[in-house]
């Protein structure tokens, strides 16, 4: 017991100057297959990374801005599942609508943190060089679709 007490549980953000860090391993929900978080980066110039769960009110309402942007723009569509059961979220992908091209794990909310986010919904717009050009905090909105149209479709 006394040990766990003194282990490190403080987490900071894995980012510089708006550079996400993306060397790291994740696993995919549907496929569970592991991979190198940055070989999901690649072949776009724009990625949208959203930080979502099932159990997560906001999500919900943000679902239908998600697959409006799956529609309706050139951007790769990455998915992370915070500390969700598999079963959940694949009903949530049901019901709701699945606008993710690929869904990764993110079980202990690490992957989440390294981005810097604080919490679900979470939304990052990165380029190719995995520069955050906008971080959306919170479901994303009308204009939010509106800013992340105009960036993506020039």
């Amino acid at each position: 017991m006394k040990f766990a007490l003194q282990k490190e549980k403080i987490y900071s953000p894995k980012m510089s100057e708006n550079q996400i860090f993306t060397d790291f391993q994740v696993v995919g929900l549907i496929e569970e297959k592991q991979i190198n978080f940055n070989e999901a980066l690649t072949g776009k110039n724009f990625y949208l990374i959203n930080i979502w769960s099932s159990w997560c009110e906001p999500c919900k309402d943000e679902s239908e801005y998600l697959l409006e942007l799956k529609k309706n723009t050139p951007v790769m569509m990455i998915g992370i599942n915070y500390k969700d059961k598999k079963k959940n979220a694949l009903n949530f992908l049901k019901l709701y609508g699945d606008p993710f091209d690929q869904i990764f794990i993110d079980k202990q909310g690490t992957i989440s943190i390294n981005f810097g986010a604080y919490g679900v919904p979470e939304t990052f717009l990165v380029n190719e060089d995995n520069k955050v050009l906008k971080k959306y905090i919170g479901p994303l909105n009308d204009e939010d679709v509106y800013e992340i149209k105009k960036i993506t479709n020039n």
